[in-house]
């Protein structure tokens, strides 16, 4: 009987230690790709905190005197952090833009190698006739070697690609400025909104506060009347009536004054918690006029617009991706140079220069051609049709502007009749009732009745200011001067403000020609 002998397989050493330190490496590395989220510790919240608060309104120009206007407008276009965000995205898309240049050049790549093993590469040959061995066992490599080279290459297809996405590139920074051109004008168009009713509301806010602690004494006094039934319960209880009426009213036109200056201060990028005056002009109740065609600011508002430009330069790059698709379908043509250095004492020559071509092709880009021209097409039909929406919106905000910028000045200019009718009929009540022919009630009425034509007044005069802005915004016509880079100090930029607007009060024969 023969006994059955099961084979027995023997694993070599070596394998088995390569194996527990290829699983040893695993676990490591998936120890190391574990990560847990680590929510941010208060220390580091407060850090942030503190961090903000301080850098918010750092490394600006000291509030020394009164703001004017055109101050307010240069604070606003020099701190206003919504404006410097639009220029830090605007000088980050040149920055992206200088990078694409790089693209374009060929490649200069140096390579340097260290190769080491314990024993020699050695290898023998064997026939394929006989089957022996023809070769006794040899090597042509060193134990240790180190080789270096210095290789330069020129992919053309590489340089398409990158000459074309370079072109887009300077769109893209293109349209991040026109981006900032229309943050500007909206801000400028908040500032002179601001400014004016915090204008009012320095002028009017004292005179509110003085009546309406006279309101309170003679509320109380009516009721000390009331009480000691000196006069007609049903007199006292209307003069009351009427007082809360005056009082009521006065808060509503408080309200809508108070807070104006903080909106100006945040405009301008001034603390909440930092007090500055302003410089108070003199009231003024005629509008100026707009000596311009509506064909002629049809014409500017076209041309300049920031948002038609935006979505033209949007245009331009999808088209210039139809460039980028062609180019990815073409045969692909890749020209080398280089130096080489190897240490390996067996070779015959340890140095020497490379150069060589390469051509290659993805046959499959050429199906993927017709699909990428047909996404191209379509995109571009819908930035066709959003320009076109454009200008019809762009359009018609130009005429509206125009007609609000024109009605307001109407509205004005009847307010200022209103102011001047109201003061003198306080002029007279004022007299009556130093005489003793007034009663204190009317005397108060008419006081109040002053004020709120003096507010009504103003915030009319302050929204003609925004819709005077707004106009030459919807006209595309930049707030600023050409020469302005914003290093200048808020009194140079001031002044060149100053002389732009100046100037647009001025009458002009070629719209668009002076637009910017």
């Amino acid at each position: 009987m023969t006994a059955s002998v099961t084979p027995t397989m023997t694993i070599p050493l070596f394998p088995r230690l390569h194996r527990t330190a290829l699983a040893a490496s695993l676990a490591f590395l998936g120890g190391c790709a574990s990560v847990t989220p680590v929510p941010l510790a208060d220390a580091e919240l407060q850090t942030a905190v503190k961090s903000s608060v301080d850098r918010v309104a750092s490394k600006q120009e000291p509030i020394t005197a009164s703001i004017s206007l055109y101050e307010a407008m240069a604070r606003a276009l020099k701190y206003n952090l919504d404006y410097r965000v639009e220029l830090m995205s605007q000088a980050l898309r040149l920055s992206e833009f200088e990078l694409t240049r790089y693209d374009m050049l060929p490649q200069l790549v140096a390579n340097a190698g260290y190769n080491s093993r314990n024993k020699e590469a050695g290898s023998s040959s064997r026939s394929l006739i006989s089957g022996r061995e023809s070769l006794e066992p040899s090597t042509s490599t060193e134990k240790s070697i180190f080789n270096s080279d210095l290789t330069l290459s020129w992919d053309i297809l590489d340089f398409g690609l990158s000459y074309v996405r370079a072109q887009q590139k300077a769109d893209e920074a293109l349209g991040a400025m026109e981006q900032r051109r229309k943050i500007a004008n909206r801000i400028v168009e908040d500032v002179r909104t601001a400014y004016w009713r915090a204008v009012s509301a320095e002028r009017l806010l004292g005179k509110m506060q003085e009546l309406e602690t006279t309101v309170q004494v003679a509320l109380e006094e009516s009721r000390q009347l009331e009480r000691r039934g000196t006069t007609s319960p049903l007199a006292a209880l209307t003069f009351q009536r009427e007082l809360i009426q005056i009082r009521a009213e006065l808060q509503r036109l408080q309200r809508d004054l108070v807070v104006s200056k903080r909106q100006l201060g945040a405009l301008m990028n001034v603390p909440p918690d930092q007090e500055f005056s302003l410089v108070l002009p003199a009231r003024q109740s005629t509008a100026q006029s707009l000596d311009m065609e509506p064909g002629d600011m049809l014409t500017s508002a076209l041309y300049y617009r920031p948002e038609l430009r935006e979505v033209r330069y949007r245009a331009r790059i999808n088209r210039r991706e139809l460039d980028a698709a062609l180019l990815k379908a073409m045969p692909n043509l890749r020209l080398f140079a280089g130096l080489n250095y190897d240490s390996n004492a067996y070779l015959y020559k340890q140095d020497w220069v490379g150069v060589g071509t390469r051509a290659s092709w993805n046959l499959i880009s050429a199906f993927r051609y017709p699909l990428a021209k047909k996404a191209v097409e379509n995109q571009q039909a819908l930035l066709d049709q959003r320009e076109l929406a454009l200008t019809m919106a762009v359009m018609t905000e130009v005429y509206v502007s125009r007609t609000r910028f024109n009605h307001l000045g109407a509205e004005l200019q009847t307010a200022g009749e209103r102011l001047d009718v109201q003061s003198r009929i306080l002029e007279k009540i004022r007299a009556g009732s130093q005489a003793g022919s007034v009663s204190k009630q009317t005397l108060i009425r008419e006081e109040m009745n002053t004020l709120a034509e003096e507010v009504r007044h103003d915030i009319v005069f302050a929204d003609l200011q925004n819709a005077r802005a707004n106009t030459y915004a919807a006209m595309g016509m930049d707030t600023f001067g050409p020469d302005v880079t914003g290093a200048e100090s808020v009194s140079a930029l001031a002044s060149s403000l100053e002389q732009l607007w100046t100037r647009r009060d001025q009458p002009r024969s070629d719209a668009t020609g002076s637009a910017r």
